[in-house]
Parts: structure tokens; sequence; C-alpha cells
């Protein structure tokens, strides 16, 4: 199964899973929106080439969508793994990848979709949050749940320790989900 990441910053979820050896040989590609985002040097240093475009150098969502569908079949891509990637998916692209685009979320979706999931639970004051591993579809952070863990919310957290109990969490449990799906080769039904 051949995959391209797709990741707008600094890229720690993408060196998660180019650090797996089950899973780095099947990364073709990495798709990212932002000319000056960490991740890019991250994929120069691992080989893995890199198609970076501007969203507003295009008419509209579905003409850039359509010239990432050209790079991931040029890359025979199976599978769009989503890791830090700020944009939401269009039709263009969900048309040809459906059930195939996961996502990663820093919560227990369907709690705190969207930005800032990590604050808003922290703000919320629950007891615990987590992450979520699922399929993209239309809306925002809505889509079939793949699989999820909790964490802990201890009354000594702030938001940064929270945010690095999350990030430890994902850097482990991203990779895990991603090699139970290239595993699988399935969609979900």
């Amino acid at each position: 199964m051949n995959l391209a990441v797709f990741a707008s910053g600094t890229g720690s979820n993408f060196q998660a899973l180019v650090d797996d050896p089950a899973i780095f040989p099947a990364i073709k590609l990495l798709v990212c929106d932002k000319k000056t985002a960490p991740v890019i040097r991250r994929a120069e240093q691992a080989g893995i080439p890199v198609f970076v475009f501007t969203a507003k150098d295009y008419v509209d969502k579905a003409s850039f969508e359509q010239e990432i569908l050209d790079e991931l079949a040029r890359y025979s891509v199976d599978l769009c793994v989503l890791a830090g990637y700020m944009r939401l998916i269009g039709p263009t692209l969900l048309g040809t990848f459906q059930n195939r685009i996961v996502n990663l979320h820093p919560s227990l979706l369907p709690a705190f979709p969207g930005k800032d999931a990590i604050g808003q639970a922290y703000q919320a004051r629950v007891e615990e949050t987590g992450v979520t591993a699922h399929f993209v579809d239309s809306g925002m952070d809505t889509g079939p749940v793949i699989a999820q863990e909790k964490v802990v919310i201890a009354q000594e957290d702030t938001i940064e320790t929270l945010t690095e109990k999350i990030h430890q969490v994902e850097h482990r449990f991203y990779p895990a989900v991603v090699k139970q799906l290239m595993a699988s080769g399935k969609e979900v039904e």
C-alpha cells in the first residue's frame, strides 16, 4: 500500500510515521500547503518527494485538489494520511479517495472537533480527553472513528503538559493505526 502524508506544520506526527520501519517505505509523497512548513525539511531529509502548494494561487479548492489528485496518481497512492493538515478536504479528493483518507485528531471525538481541541478540553475542565483516528468525510472531524485512546487530564496539568501528553500518545498511536490499515488494505464498509 502506497501512502501520501498531508501536513501543514512542524511535522512531529509525520516524523513518527517516518521513524516506523514498517511504514517508512510506503510513504511515497508529502503534500503540504505551507511553503515554509518545517515538515518539508523532514521529508527532504528522509528522501520523500514533496508537493507544496499555496491555495490562494488557485481559482478554487477543486483546482488545487485536482492537482493533488494528479500527484497522488503519479505516486500510485492508495491511502492518504493527514498529520496536522489544517484544511478541510473537499469533494474532489473525497470523491476519489472515499474511505481512504485518515485523520488524527487530538480529542475523543465527537468531543472538541476543529481547531485547538486540546485547549478546548483543557478549558472545559473535563477529566479526560485523548486522540482519535477517523476516516475523513465532508464534515469537520465527523467521519467514522477507527480507533481512540484516552488521556487523563490531571489536576496539576497545564495546557503545555497536557499538549505534551497528547503528542506522546499520538506519536505511538497513529503509526499503530496506520500499520493496521496497511495490513487490512480495506476500506470502511
